[in-house]
């Protein structure tokens, strides 16, 4: 069959993106194309017996694998080869307890990469990045998690020595959801990351991690035991019992950022549904430009807790609850609006957080702010002395002009 010119030319583009955005270090590295479940775990055992510097292209189509895949060898890249993430699925048995294939993918080594592919069921998490193998630099762009039983993504760490550690990793692009419109258990979550530094989470939707019973679910990202300056940025987290979290109890958080995402929870959307954004023993941490709209009795959009949390900074928000401060943290609280109202937003019982129009009072209220240059869509931020208030920075869009030249017959 021949493709027509149209789509000859959309189907070289995104074979030359993919070519782009699978590049590694290693120039010689090995490719694979896979397609069926014994082929994709010799691709594995391959990468793993030669040391990794391996591609591994997953043809479309669904894969319930027999085991975990586990990479413990550095520079494996395991991707779509279409490039559409809908038509690559990998797959456990089950989203249960006694589902027989743990972790879908297991990675205790550096430089890991995962692009273009769904990944659901699972007993405990979809990806464990093992922190305690030094798994540094994972990247998991453009990929779809769903239906784990527990937390999707894990970053672990040994207890013992919280110095080696999953480091600079980045998240971006992906969705993660359950399907059901809620969760198996409470203990279940997006993104929940022990000691790990310098991880970018960018651009990705969370949607139903919400609790059935018993307690609350854990954050749709959260950063603790030990973690440090990461940077959480222009996500969307729709109907999570809780959003972002930097520390837990004693297990704190260090430092970094969290800007520029959009939070919405509806009314009568779980038991459970609890605060916005939280810092929990976590010091020197930023918190700008968030938008957050909740629906349900919970009192507080941002809360900072404990008498480690100091030196914390928290502006521009945009919210209809309350930022509390509690149990004796301490830092910088201003230019926050804390009365939104969901008539303010494009379609608040969507997610879509945008500001509606021109009127809205968050627009020119907000406080420019070192290293803010852009908004939740990437836009620029205004020049001048004030920006808006809120993930989203309000742009008028002007219809074009009809053209003048057309010929009349």
């Amino acid at each position: 069959m021949t493709l027509q010119p149209t789509r000859f030319y959309l189907a070289c583009c995104v074979a030359l993106l993919a070519a782009q955005s699978l590049a590694i270090t290693d120039a010689f590295a090995e490719t694979i194309l896979v397609d069926s479940v014994p082929a994709l775990h010799a691709a594995v055992n391959s990468a793993n017996n030669s040391g990794g510097d391996t591609i591994i292209l997953v043809a479309d189509g669904t894969y319930t694998l027999n085991d975990t895949l586990y990479i413990n060898v550095p520079n494996v890249t395991i991707s779509s080869d279409s490039g559409v993430r809908e038509n690559v699925v990998i797959q456990g048995d089950a989203m249960s307890a006694t589902a027989n294939i743990g972790n879908l993918i297991r990675v205790a080594a550096r430089n890991f990469k995962l692009q273009g592919v769904t990944l659901q069921k699972s007993r405990w998490h979809l990806i464990q990045i093992v922190g305690e193998s030094d798994a540094d630099s994972p990247e998991i762009r453009d990929c779809i998690l769903r239906d784990a039983y527990e937390q999707m993504i894990k970053v672990s760490v040994d207890q013992n020595d919280l110095n080696t550690s999953a480091d600079n990793g980045l998240v971006e692009n992906c969705l993660f959801e359950y399907t059901a419109g809620i969760g198996p258990q409470y203990y279940i979550g997006g993104i929940d990351a022990h000691a790990a530094k310098n991880w970018i989470v960018r651009g990705n939707t969370f949607r139903n991690i919400i609790s059935p019973d018993t307690a609350v679910a854990e954050y749709a990202v959260h950063f603790w035991n030990d973690s440090a300056d990461n940077l959480v940025e222009k996500n969307l987290i729709i109907n999570c019992d809780r959003g972002i979290g930097f520390g837990l109890n004693s297990r704190g958080n260090r430092g970094g950022t969290i800007q520029n995402n959009m939070i919405y929870h509806a009314n009568n959307r779980g038991a459970f549904a609890d605060v916005g954004i939280a810092l929990h023993n976590s010091p020197d941490t930023r918190v700008y430009n968030n938008t957050i709209l909740m629906e349900h009795n919970y009192p507080s959009s941002i809360e900072y807790r404990f008498p480690a949390t100091t030196n914390v900074d928290i502006r521009n928000n945009l919210a209809n609850r309350n930022i509390s401060q509690i149990n004796g943290a301490t830092g910088t609280v201003s230019n926050n609006i804390l009365n939104a109202q969901s008539n303010w937003f494009k379609n608040a019982a969507a997610g879509d957080l945008h500001l509606a129009n021109e009127s809205i009072s968050a627009i020119g209220q907000g406080e420019p702010l070192f290293g803010l240059v852009d908004d939740f869509d990437g836009d620029a931020r205004t020049d001048g002395a004030s920006i808006d208030v809120g993930a989203d920075e309000f742009k008028t869009t002007s219809r074009p002009l009809p053209p003048t030249d057309l010929l009349v017959n």
